[in-house]
């Protein structure tokens, strides 16, 4: 019970400073602007006189880098020839160009689907092979099957009809 009760205290003085602290952090600024800002005439006169940025801005670039000069848009890629080559092609020659290469990539898919198509064909082709010949092979099997079966037949008859005139000429059989 007692450590409840102190962390209940605990917990009320935090509140209260951090309630303390943010009106402080939201009133104390407001308060400054309005006892230390000089008012004429209900106006308010700015506490700094107006800028005039009238510099060009390779000399003020200049003045807060020096070495700054040596990296300018119109050096680059001056020592590169490919680069500066590039740099000088027209947006039309640049797209023209894209578009050759956009066509010599989709000549170049087509071939290869050209050539998967055709290799797909030729397998296709050979395995219908193979499966006619599977066909005819089971064809040629099943004849030979029925041919054998009938030859059977007429052999269990032939066998039976020899047995019949065994038995009437008197032999004992099993």
């Amino acid at each position: 019970m007692i450590g409840s009760r102190r962390a209940g205290k605990c917990g009320r003085f935090i509140l209260i400073v951090l309630a303390v602290a943010s009106l402080a952090c939201f009133s104390v600024p407001v308060l400054y602007r309005r006892l230390y800002r000089p008012v004429n005439g209900g106006l308010d006169q700015p506490s700094c006189p107006l800028c005039s940025c009238d510099c060009s801005p390779s000399s003020s670039l200049q003045k807060i880098v020096p070495g700054l000069h040596n990296l300018t848009l119109q050096d680059c890629g001056k020592d590169d020839p490919e680069l500066a080559k590039e740099m000088e092609k027209q947006p039309v020659d640049v797209l023209a160009e894209e578009l050759k290469l956009q066509e010599a990539v989709s000549l170049s898919r087509a071939r290869h689907m050209n050539y998967s198509m055709l290799e797909t064909k030729r397998l296709t082709s050979q395995f219908q092979k193979e499966a006619e010949k599977c066909a005819t092979a089971t064809e040629t099997c099943e004849e030979a099957r029925q041919r054998t079966e009938a030859m059977l037949t007429g052999e269990k008859l032939l066998t039976s009809l020899w047995e019949h005139r065994a038995r009437s000429l008197g032999w004992p059989g099993r």
